[in-house]
């Protein structure tokens, strides 16, 4: 736990505003007006520093305006205070792009805006007219114009395009897609998200503390524990609480465990979507009996409830440890065959190689985070870093592959299953004895905690804000899709359209979590 008592000054530091906490990395708090705003951002861009995360609350009748950075093994976070009747702050696209559909998603919710933007709105569609900003106003809002979405047009010789979404075939959230194709070569994809948008930051406001962590661990339902976990950091660092070391264990171990049943989904769909569907019956099989052992050893398949303030809500008998070992050993044995099945496959491995590339140059131009972006040469995996506990006992380090194609994002997943199979057997062989929880002695104090931690996808930024009655004055949940939804759209450039179901599965990113 840290906490920056002292900003790091930098070119148009203001005095400090909020009392800022956070686990589990050490911050660096950066008060700031519009210059240092601009001038903060490019410090950390020369340094390689990743935007996490941008978003903003309403201050009275004006705005505050918020970025988190990961710079090396901490974070950098600013604060930018626009007093009533100033919109407008620096924008930060030029250098971060993943900061573009960020300051849209904002200036949609909030009113705050940097000037120059696509007029477009991201997340707002119909649902809301555009004077209406849920984050600032509590009447009712006004109805939305029904104007269609100005996809932009690419022109020349043969040039069609072709509509994909947003609804689309199976059990699979909406998402707009517009292709512009020369015969099957694709030359450019346009994203429209925000279809699942659900008013998840408003709602945190209007639920207690207990309330704030059942709907963090419901954002993406496919990344609860993690959600789960970034919330119960925030919460705890703002409560001054240590976490006993069997609980961390036991955080840890959903963590894993949620980690291998989602990539054990996406091995067997990749596959199927390269028309090998003996791997999709093989993996489903394997994930189901995962999810089963879950509901057995831990009250649900998906154990949204299983994390509290200061620690979990459930625990291991040794017979429940037995079993997860046993399963573990099990599940090991089963997907090195099936690795050794797909890897000698020439035809499942033509379809993957080279198809839907992101060079490591681009992604890190790009910002990509987690997965998708150790598969293109980015080696971050928060879990790696000092101070995240209990990982740093078990030598984790991030994998990585250069290629940045289908085939990458498929072995990386076998090689993080693997590892993740590991990190459980050692947490379970470690486990410690003791509580299971810490109590909370004294309410969070007034300010805003930050919890960070690795989900499958990459890393999950809970922000809390909570207001000097003890409630949630903001709470943002950031999915690190934000950072990967962009790069898909340069994935499928030159490749040919019917690829593009194997490559967007490749990335399965989260569309519940970015639109929030």
């Amino acid at each position: 736990m840290s906490e920056g008592a002292a900003p790091v000054r930098a070119p148009g530091t203001v005095p400090a505003g909020p009392r800022v906490v956070g686990a589990p990395l050490p911050l660096q708090l950066h008060a700031v007006d519009a210059h240092g705003w601009s001038a903060l951002a490019r410090q950390l861009h020369a340094r390689g520093a990743r935007l996490l995360s941008l978003w903003g609350e309403a201050v009275g009748q004006g705005y505050r305006i918020w970025a988190c950075w990961l710079d090396g093994a901490q974070l950098a976070v600013a604060w930018l205070d626009l007093p009533p009747g100033v919109r407008h702050y620096p924008a930060m696209h030029d250098l971060f792009p993943v900061a573009e559909r960020m300051q849209r998603g904002l200036r949609d919710l909030l009113g705050a805006e940097v000037p120059g933007i696509d007029p477009r709105g991201w997340l707002r569609h119909q649902a809301w007219g555009e004077d209406w900003h849920p984050l600032r106003d509590d009447a009712a809002p006004t109805p939305g114009a029904n104007e269609p979405y100005r996809f932009v047009t690419v022109d020349g010789v043969g040039v069609h395009e072709v509509a994909v979404g947003p609804v689309h075939a199976g059990v699979i959230e909406p998402g707009q897609f517009r292709f512009s194709v020369v015969g099957e070569k694709v030359l450019r994809l346009e994203q429209r998200l925000g279809f699942t948008h659900k008013g998840v930051a408003r709602r945190f406001a209007q639920l207690d503390l207990d309330g704030g962590l059942k709907l963090a661990a419901r954002v993406s339902g496919d990344s609860a524990a993690a959600y789960a976990w970034a919330y119960c950091m925030a919460l705890e660092a703002l409560a001054a609480v240590q976490v006993p070391p069997r609980a961390l264990h036991l955080r840890a171990l959903l963590l894993e465990r949620e980690r291998i049943a989602n990539h054990l989904g996406d091995l067997g769909a990749i596959a199927n979507d390269a028309g090998f569907g003996f791997a999709l019956a093989q993996f489903a099989r394997l994930k189901e009996d995962w999810l089963r052992l879950n509901a057995q050893t831990l009250g649900a398949r998906y154990p949204m409830d299983a994390l509290r303030p200061g620690g979990v809500a459930v625990d291991l008998g040794a017979d429940a440890a037995a079993r997860m070992r046993a399963q573990g050993d099990a599940l090991v044995a089963e997907a090195q065959r099936l690795r050794a099945i797909v890897d000698e496959h020439e035809g499942l491995q033509d379809r993957l190689r080279g198809t839907g590339r992101v060079a490591p140059e681009l992604a890190q131009r790009l910002g990509m985070l987690g997965l998708a972006a150790r598969a293109s040469g980015q080696a971050l995996d928060v879990r790696a870093l000092a101070g995240c506990a209990p990982y740093e006992s078990f030598g984790l380090r991030a994998r990585t592959y250069e290629s940045g194609d289908v085939a990458a994002r498929f072995n990386l997943r076998f090689d993080e299953l693997f590892e993740a199979l590991r990190l459980c057997r050692d947490l379970l062989d470690t486990l410690p004895a003791g509580p299971l929880h810490a109590a909370l002695e004294q309410p969070p104090q007034p300010g805003v905690g930050l919890g960070l931690i690795e989900g499958w996808r990459g890393p999950v930024l809970v922000a809390l804000h909570v207001g000097e009655a003890g409630r949630i004055a903001r709470c943002h949940a950031h999915d690190p899709s934000w950072q990967n939804w962009p790069a898909l759209e340069w994935a499928v450039v030159n490749d040919i359209i019917a690829d593009f179901p194997l490559i967007n599965k490749s990335f399965n990113l989260s569309y519940s979590g970015h639109d929030g």
